[in-house]
């Protein structure tokens, strides 16, 4: 059982590979966030402050228009329409590119202002707008050769030559790096998104399965020990009057029956309040089908056991299941069967377990043969460990279930010879 045992409180680990295995840092990530919610108002004032004072050192020994009023609003312009750049990032790339693209037109100095438009062009290309980016860029670009070697002549400063085509491949190369750098970090973007959802689906799965597990565990458990204790209520409201000694009986039966099911319910829960420690108890397993058949005499029913081959090591949960199963068939025949007898075969092989549990009918009830929440929990326990169940009625009247339960490579003896139940 405790191997089955979901990890929920375990907290996310980084991976070996680096910090950002198990996801990038929060401003990178795309996570839609309170704080991404609103505007990023000190890093676009940071950027503006670096480039008002960075343009004035860059400016000198450029023959270029000095920095004037113009220059200030043009460049005030380039930084302030990023302020809209994670709810309109088309806006805020277009804006910033038309802004730089009249600040060089109009001859002033190139500098910081280019970090801007790599900032509006990374924000409109992670958040899935690369057509706009890689329009704004261009335009810009092409704007900037128009002007740089042929409009030139009447554009400011007066006097001025064509840019060398030196500077236009550098203009150039920096135009691709960062597109290059943008669509980059938008692809570790989506891997980054498909991770985050893959381990939550992963942890929703294991949710399920965590409870699934539960439901089936007390379901086995309350099933059998009530259908024990309703039919020995019975037995005790019967003979309350006529036979005292035997109502005694069955009173001291419900009594045993309610305790060791309880036991068992406290059991399952603790696993379930602290996932992380071992059970204080023993998960149940075949060694304690003796327990089985004699609370299934109590209810009645008379449980003939027989065992092919020799037990060897068999995993916990194989053996638990394998219990379980047991247990819920024995149910059914208890509550759905006219039969008083069941038979149980057990025969343990190389390849794994197979049991066989019969009755000789007739069944009772509209639901008999066990086609509710019983089987199904059998069929789920079965196909967790790669097994198969296989119950319906039998050719001469009553009703068979039929189980097979591999076993770990692992477990296996090579030197036990495999038995079959026929």
């Amino acid at each position: 059982m405790d191997e089955q045992r979901a990890h929920t409180s375990a907290a996310p680990r980084r991976g070996p590979g680096g910090p950002w295995d198990e996801g990038p840092p929060r401003w990178l990530s795309g996570v839609r966030t309170r704080y991404a919610a609103r505007l990023p108002w000190p890093s676009t004032v940071a950027l503006g402050v670096f480039v008002m004072v960075g343009t004035n050192f860059a400016a000198q020994g450029q023959d270029r228009q000095p920095v004037d009023l113009v220059a200030r609003l043009l460049l005030f312009a380039a930084v302030a329409v990023l302020l809209v750049r994670h709810r309109h990032p088309v806006v805020a790339v277009a804006g910033t590119s038309a802004a730089t693209l009249v600040y060089l037109g109009l001859g002033y100095p190139y500098g910081p202002v280019f970090l801007a438009v790599a900032v509006g062009c990374f924000s409109a290309i992670v958040s899935g707008h690369r057509k706009a980016a890689w329009w704004s860029l261009g335009a810009l670009w092409a704007g900037h050769v128009l002007m740089s070697h042929w409009l030139y002549q009447w554009l400011p400063p007066d006097g001025d030559d064509s840019a060398p085509w030196g500077q236009e491949a550098f203009v150039t190369a920096w135009v691709v790096a960062i597109v290059a750098a943008a669509e980059l970090l938008r692809v570790r973007r989506e891997q980054w998104a498909a991770a985050r959802a893959e381990r939550e689906a992963a942890e929703k799965r294991r949710a399920d399965e965590e409870r699934l597990r539960m439901a089936r565990e007390l379901h086995d458990v309350l099933a059998h020990s009530i259908s024990v204790i309703n039919v020995q209520a019975g037995v005790g409201l019967a003979l309350l009057d006529s036979d005292p000694e035997q109502a005694r009986t069955a009173l001291t039966t419900i009594k045993s029956a309610s305790k060791e099911a309880l036991g068992e319910v406290r059991q399952v829960l603790a696993n379930l309040r602290a996932p992380g420690d071992a059970p204080r108890a023993p998960a149940p397993g075949l060694d304690r089908l003796p327990e089985l058949v004699d609370q299934a005499a109590a209810a009645g029913l008379t449980v003939t056991v027989e065992a092919d081959g020799a037990p060897g090591a068999v995993p916990p949960g194989t053996d638990l299941a394998a219990f379980r199963i047991v247990q819920e068939a024995l149910t059914n025949v208890v509550r759905h069967s006219g039969s008083r007898s069941a038979e149980v075969r057990i025969a343990y092989g190389s390849e794994g377990i197979r049991l066989r549990i019969d009755d000789e009918g007739p069944a009772t009830g509209g639901d008999a043969g066990g086609s509710g929440n019983g089987l199904v929990g059998m069929r789920e326990r079965a196909a967790a460990l790669g097994g198969t169940i296989d119950a319906g009625p039998r050719p001469g009247g009553g009703f068979r279930v039929r189980a097979q339960l591999p076993l770990p490579s692992d477990s296996r003896d090579p030197a036990r010879p495999t038995e079959e139940t026929s």
